[in-house]
């Protein structure tokens, strides 16, 4: 009986030291603090602009050729916001899409000019349309934490 109990004892303790941990951290991961949903950021663009914001939400697509970034679903349907970040510094693997994530970084507004190969629109009278053609936004990522199921 006894040697059951301390064969026992040894696999208890043995399985728990295999644990795997549920999240990954990558980057510098995040710092404790409020999380601003995505839909308020979207909603306040001048106001968030420059800031550093911790976000969350599902995963909806990753870079598939270099890892360098997510789309994050927002609190409001059919509304993402793109976590990027340095490529090779950090780098995302395809499982991510679907699992829930909180990032951090720096929330910017990245403004394509007509100049860019992108807007090569045209206005009504065949002229470019003068300044900005669209604009992106992003928060600029220093860590995220996955919580893989």
């Amino acid at each position: 009986m006894r040697k059951l109990i301390i064969m026992t004892l040894v696999l208890v303790i043995a399985l728990a030291g295999t644990a795997v941990a549920k999240d990954k951290v990558y980057g510098k991961g995040v710092s404790k603090g409020d999380i601003s949903k995505i839909s308020a950021i979207m909603a306040d663009t001048d106001g968030f602009q420059g800031k550093t914001v911790r976000i969350e939400g599902t995963a909806v697509a990753v870079c598939s050729h270099r890892g360098c970034w997510v789309e994050i679903a927002s609190d409001t349907e059919g509304e993402t916001l793109r976590l990027k970040v340095t490529d090779g510094e950090i780098v995302f693997p395809k499982k991510v899409v679907g699992e829930h994530i909180v990032a951090e970084g720096m929330f910017t507004a990245n403004h394509v000019t007509k100049d860019h190969k992108a807007c090569s629109h045209k206005g009504g009278d065949g002229e470019e349309e003068a300044g900005s053609c669209t604009t992106y936004y992003q928060v600029t990522g220093t860590g995220a934490v996955v919580d893989y199921k």
